[in-house]
């Protein structure tokens, strides 16, 4: 069962949750990093929670996730409850760890639930169950289907980069900046990023940068212009322009068909 969920926007203040400060009773956490950064002690390891992540925690228990002061952290998020949810938790837990990046289609699944439960005023406690259930099912296909069929691992600088474009696509990420970081040339740089992930670099920030305007759309209320700023567009016409050729929808028609779907 659903306890309650929401969408967070948090800016340079006071967040902080110590697990062993909550109450006896079992509970778990799921919390979806959109934009921005947060940490998180879990078991004497540490860990930065940037976009694209999902933390899972099951409570009580000694840890704590927190805003670093001057940052800021938007996030989805959902609070549930109930035996089954709880063992799910910690079989997700023991074999990921309490942090996960999830392939898109298991965070479209996991926001289309957070919106069902913070969307319907009225939801029954059945729609609710359901929801809830949904979620939890998409985080164990999305981390046990990726174990059980790994994909081929990047090369650790390659890594490197992509994990720098997905926590920094709010920025400018031209080509000759990213070789820079690499310290290969561009032409050498462009040749080893598209043979190392199958997609050229700047093809490949475009189509992360829409994968995460999607998710804005649907998991949060921020307008265009705000989404653009986040997603290192100059403005929300550029932004829509380029979501159009990519998608053949406008921005807003993506968010109201979307949230159609996710309430039938």
């Amino acid at each position: 069962m659903a306890v309650s969920a929401g969408y967070e926007q948090r800016h340079n203040e006071v967040y902080s949750w110590d697990g062993l400060q909550r109450g006896d009773a079992p509970f778990l956490v799921i919390q979806h990093t959109l934009v921005g950064e947060g940490r998180l002690d879990f078991a004497g390891m540490h860990y930065r929670l940037t976009p694209g992540q999902t933390m899972v925690l099951s409570l009580p228990h000694a840890h704590r996730y927190w805003l670093e002061r001057g940052q800021h952290w938007q996030y989805f998020w959902m609070v549930l409850n109930g035996r089954e949810a709880l063992r799910l938790a910690r079989e997700i837990i023991d074999v990921a760890g309490p942090v996960s990046t999830l392939p898109a289609p298991v965070i479209d699944r996991l926001a289309g639930a957070c919106l069902t439960l913070i969307a319907r005023s009225e939801i029954t406690p059945g729609e609710a169950s359901a929801a809830s259930y949904a979620a939890m099912a998409a985080l164990h296909d999305g981390v046990f289907a990726t174990s059980a069929t790994p994909q081929q691992a990047l090369p650790p600088l390659i890594a490197r980069l992509v994990a720098h474009i997905d926590a920094n696509l709010d920025q400018p990420l031209r080509v000759e900046r990213l070789a820079l970081l690499t310290g290969m040339s561009r032409a050498h740089f462009v040749r080893q990023f598209t043979l190392a992930t199958g997609t050229a670099p700047s093809d490949y920030v475009l189509a992360r940068r829409i994968e995460r305007i999607e998710r804005l759309l649907l998991a949060t209320d921020m307008s265009v212009a705000a989404i653009a700023r986040a997603t290192g567009f100059a403005d929300a016409n550029y932004l829509a322009k380029a979501f159009r050729r990519q998608t053949g929808m406008a921005p807003l028609q993506f968010r109201k068909s979307g949230r159609l779907a996710a309430g039938t």
